[in-house]
């Protein structure tokens, strides 16, 4: 398929997904809550930048902080 979106340096919500072998929903979801360094909206899509860290998943820790 066309992959019009992509930019270089930058994968693909897709991509990430594949890549780092998670749903692309949960790579939205990483990107809406500002999990992923670098990760960027542009129009539907999301962003990440090919060389991004996988956010760990020490969700105890993060997420107390994180509510609001």
């Amino acid at each position: 398929g066309e992959r019009g979106a992509h930019m270089k340096g930058y994968m693909t919500a897709q991509e990430t997904a594949e890549k780092w072998g998670v749903t692309v929903r949960q790579v939205q979801i990483l990107c809406k809550e500002e999990r992923i360094a670098g990760g960027e909206r542009m129009g539907k899509i999301w962003i990440i930048p090919e060389n991004a860290p996988k956010p760990t998943r020490n969700k105890a820790k993060s997420m107390k902080i994180a509510v609001v």
